[in-house]
């Protein structure tokens, strides 16, 4: 079937509301938008879907949802996990809690239990949930930083992670195998409500998820530090209540939230891009810091599972660290700490993806720590935590990515913005009591380890032609990768597509060891690399730089010079 054809079978078969064949209607004549609505389906990924809202098979909408629920249903089924349940939150985007409702009713007409959040709650305690609960899977209804236009729903498994292979293509395979979508089931509410079969969860997860927090905590507050001055922003999502509540009962008594983004709002008016890695969603935080006299401000992602934090400099102006900076400082807090209390643990592990800066080798290596490298994607960490669980090799101590995710401890298998806060919070006033503040410690981190510094550039490539664009520029590279980069020798090139490494001065090849992935990897002379991926949630080219400096400003300098390269410029 062709895109006009699906589009003519939305608008006329009596399956698809009334609402939905007004909106598709309204496209006719716009054949550029209906062929993206329509020349494919929303792809159930790896972790997923996401997708702009909006009527059409490729489009985020309550069939889409019903037909990915449907799929993970069929898989639960096989497994035998009815019984258990499967755990449902959502953020506070456009259609979240419809889509978080249908989805629940469609498990029920499948004879799955679900428990569903009576209202919004973070990503890291989905999480949490799924293992509290004893559930066998989990859904959570968000689509994380990406702009209002967008919604997501992510699975996890009963480890309370994302799913990874073999379950990701598996359960990918169930979808799939959906081609009409009167075939998904559903039922009413109040029958499912009746049968047991739609439960509401709430305040009792809450009190478990914060305890959880707290037991994490190394060094209590003191005193003097109660009294710091914190501004914070949830950026209109979820984190509002449970950031304010891990900070109160942790001793801070000033922490100002920006009333301007406190309350849920699905268009992110005050941002239109929540991301905490942009500088312009820090505007309105930065004007209230100023006022109150703040020591630090921190910004958490609708979903919560992302933290941004500005601190101040020698001048006493707001300067934003980025997610390899802010991971660097929290890891070198827990591990010094744990070390100091000699509770560090002997077979201590970090974790890091391998877009991730490469200071955390280094401060695993200082704490003699192993160092485990994974596939960009949180979920791969959480696999991690399952491995050292079942296998006894190592304690995960502290993960991190440079996309501003961060985990402290295993209550979560997903990045937990709410623990990332409460343990900053706890650093910089531990900080205090020694007399230095965060951006003082910072510098004495990069000190301590090496001027490493990193970048990001993002280019957006939208539609059809954009996909297409993207595979042909990854193409390009993966024929034919560069030699010399931004004035550094390329010494091995990884293609992690084809599982391969390959030595640029032998032509020795050798595997990757992890799983497939559309990534390519330059390892550059003197501490340097860069790598090049699509993004895996919005329609992006990403292109990543690290390099090590003798000082900040050597850093600097040698990492504009590789970033402007033309080597790496898109045409």
């Amino acid at each position: 079937m062709d895109y006009l054809e699906k589009y003519k079978l939305w608008t006329t078969d009596e399956y698809f509301d009334e609402a939905t064949k007004l909106e598709l209607k309204d496209l006719t004549g716009n054949d550029t938008e209906i062929k993206d609505r329509f020349y494919k389906d929303l792809e159930f990924g790896t972790g997923g879907l996401r997708g702009v809202l909006g009527a059409g098979s490729n489009r985020m909408n309550l069939y889409t949802v019903r037909k990915a629920t449907q799929g993970l249903a069929n898989y639960i089924l096989k497994q035998g996990g009815a019984d258990k349940g499967v755990a449902i939150a959502y953020d506070s985007r456009r259609m979240s809690p419809e889509f978080a409702t249908d989805a629940a009713l469609c498990l029920n007409a499948n004879g799955i239990k679900a428990y569903v959040f009576e209202s919004l709650r973070p990503t890291p305690e989905l999480s949490f949930t799924v293992r509290e609960l004893g559930c066998i899977s989990g859904i959570v209804i968000t689509a994380s930083h990406n702009p209002s236009e967008y919604n997501g729903y992510k699975v996890y498994w009963e480890d309370g992670a994302q799913i990874t292979y073999p379950k990701d293509v598996e359960i990918i395979t169930e979808v799939n195998a959906i081609t009409d979508y009167a075939t998904v089931k559903t039922m009413d509410k109040e029958t499912a409500i009746e049968k047991g079969l739609y439960n509401v969860v709430g305040a009792e997860i809450d009190d478990k998820y914060i305890a959880e927090l707290k037991k994490l905590v190394v060094n209590p507050v003191a005193d003097e530090c109660k009294n710091m001055k914190i501004v914070y922003t949830p950026l209109h999502g979820t984190g509002n209540l449970p950031v304010r509540r891990i900070l109160k009962e942790l001793g801070f008594n000033n922490v100002y939230v920006v009333p301007e983004q406190e309350l849920p709002d699905s268009s992110f008016s005050t941002v239109g891009y929540p991301n905490p890695e942009d500088p312009k969603v820090f505007t309105l935080a930065k004007k209230l810091a100023d006022e109150v006299g703040a020591d630090i401000i921190l910004a958490t992602d609708p979903d919560a599972d992302r933290l941004g934090v500005q601190v101040r400099n020698e001048k006493g102006e707001f300067v934003l660290l980025t997610g390899n900076m802010s991971g660097a400082l929290i890891a070198e807090y827990v591990f010094s700490q744990k070390a100091e209390h000699n509770t560090l643990p002997a077979n201590a592990a970090l974790v890091k993806t391998i877009v991730t800066g490469n200071m955390a080798d280094q401060i695993a290596k200082h704490y003699n720590a192993k160092l485990i490298e994974v596939l960009t994607g949180f979920k791969y960490i959480g696999e991690q935590i399952k491995l050292f669980e079942e296998t006894g090799s190592n304690e995960y101590v502290f993960g991190f990515e440079e996309s501003y995710g961060c985990l402290i401890g295993t209550h979560s298998r997903d990045k937990d913005a709410v623990v990332a806060v409460m343990t900053l919070c706890e650093a910089a006033a531990y900080y205090k009591t020694k007399g230095i503040t965060l951006y003082e410690q910072m510098n004495e981190v990069f000190v301590k380890y090496g001027y490493f510094k990193e970048d990001l550039v993002s280019v957006t490539l939208k539609g059809i032609e954009g996909m297409e664009k993207i595979k042909e520029i990854m193409q390009s590279y993966r024929n034919n990768p560069p030699k010399v980069a931004g004035g550094y020798n390329v010494l091995k090139f990884r293609d992690y597509e084809l599982d391969t490494i390959t030595d640029i001065s032998t032509g020795a090849v050798t595997p990757t060891g992890l799983p497939k992935s559309d990534v390519l990897y330059f390892e550059l002379n003197d501490d340097a690399w860069c790598a090049v991926r699509p993004s895996g949630t919005e329609p992006k080219i990403k292109f990543y730089f690290g390099v090590k400096g003798e000082s900040l400003a050597d850093a600097d300098e040698k990492l504009k010079k590789l970033v402007n390269d033309s080597v790496f410029q898109v045409q």
